[in-house]
């Protein structure tokens, strides 16, 4: 039963913004998505913005009110399946139409915004059709790479031209899967240039850039709490332990800089199906679990480089924490976070083969590695989430009219970041 009733009253603000039902695939969780919506409601609270949330919750309820924001939360059922260890697909979210039917209606919202494929952006895109509201639609996982990194299972036991092949044809085919979804929307939004280029080709559609921000008073080089005299090499990684991520190349690493007399102490936040496997791989580990606030800006902050291997993040949130932290970050060429790093001012970017090459580099010279500390520092100083989402909202006018006078992403492939 749903414990309160929306009120239809509109908040009146200076500007004036649309209506915007939010209908984010994650929330509560521990991943991107879920750290950007909360960072959204925030932001459209805090700016008198008129939005619904539509989320997956412990329990089914309509929150009370914060400011301009209401919040439906859906609590999901016994069966639903679990696709991380806090992340799952609910096969019976149908039994709430009528639910979210009369809470949207009667919000009447002027624009939908979906984050993915989830049980909730298939709602949103369902309602956006039904009402005939304009649907905007922002991806924030390479859903088609985790499925072909989620494939070897079985490409491990082929022989590795057939393994290859097969995966291929994994991401291919789940790609154009994805890509069908997100045609439904007018206007999409994603973190990175390229990947703007890429659904642009795919879709037909627009997109703009939706990058990520970062708190830089909770992350900031001021929480640090080792001792200025410290010589310690401290690496670290935070995110969720599992395939797609790459965590596998961490031990190997970890045996390359010990090969050069780099006897680095390591410090792993997260969790995920990799969790016994660093255990037992990296020499000198502390598995910190999943850390939140504070706790977490301290790790970060007693970090001497952030190492990350991923292929697949489309931006990486962690990334630019770490860089706020004064922490340089080692990551590959693939994905958002070689966006973010700036190479050889604020860490490096390198190829999974010459990781422990690139973090020698960063951190065998004290001065060297003070300087990447401040650049890091500096980069982001220049980014905020506010700054992110004026620039999202901003072009909500446009898409009720159809047309944008912003320039696409694929017109700011050169852009930097920040």
């Amino acid at each position: 039963m749903i414990e309160d009733s929306i009120s239809d009253s509109r908040t009146p603000t200076t500007t004036q913004y649309p209506r915007v039902a939010y209908f984010p695939d994650s929330f509560h969780e521990v991943n991107g998505v879920a750290h950007t919506s909360r960072n959204f409601v925030e932001f459209a609270r805090g700016h008198g913005i008129p939005m619904l949330c539509v989320r997956a919750g412990k329990k089914t309820r309509l929150c009370k009110p914060e400011g301009s924001v209401r919040a439906l939360e859906l609590g999901r059922s016994p069966l639903a399946v679990q696709l991380e260890r806090d992340l799952y697909f609910d096969p019976l979210f149908f039994r709430y139409s009528n639910t979210i039917s009369e809470t949207v209606r009667t919000f009447r919202p002027e624009v939908i915004h979906i984050t993915g494929p989830s049980e909730l952006g298939i709602f949103g895109a369902y309602f956006a059709w039904k009402l005939k509201v304009p649907l905007v639609a922002s991806w924030h996982t390479n859903v088609h790479e985790y499925a072909a990194r989620r494939m070897t299972w079985l490409t491990g036991r082929l022989r590795p031209s057939l393994g290859a092949k097969v995966e291929r044809g994994v991401e291919g085919w789940t790609l154009d899967a994805t890509s069908w979804f997100y045609r439904l929307a007018k206007v999409l939004y994603a973190p990175n240039p390229q990947l703007c280029a890429l659904l642009e080709k795919q879709t037909g559609r627009p997109c703009h850039l939706m990058q990520r921000g970062v708190d830089t008073e909770m992350f900031s080089p001021s929480r640090r709490t080792r001792a200025v005299d410290d010589r310690e090499i401290v690496l670290g990684f935070v995110g969720r332990l599992s395939v797609e991520k790459n965590v596998a190349l961490l031990p190997k690493v970890d045996a390359a800089l010990r090969a050069r007399g780099i006897a680095a102490k390591w410090v792993i936040v997260g969790h995920g199906s990799e969790d016994a496997m660093l255990r037992a791989g990296l020499k000198d580990v502390t598995m910190a679990g999943v850390l939140r606030g504070e706790a977490l800006a301290e790790v970060y902050a007693n970090m001497d480089a952030f190492v990350f291997p991923s292929h697949t993040d489309t931006f990486g949130n962690v990334v630019l924490e770490a860089l706020a932290s004064g922490v340089p970050a080692v990551v590959t060429p693939n994905g958002g976070p070689a966006t973010i790093v700036h190479d050889g001012a604020t860490g490096r970017v390198a190829e999974d083969e010459d990781f422990a090459a690139a973090i020698a580099e960063v951190v065998e010279s004290r001065d060297r590695l003070m300087a990447m500390r401040d650049a890091s520092r500096r980069h982001a100083l220049q980014c905020s989430w506010d700054a992110v989402f004026a620039r999202v909202v901003a072009e909500y006018p446009s898409t009720l009219v159809g047309t944008s006078q912003q320039p696409t992403a694929s017109e700011a492939r050169t852009r930097v970041v920040g």
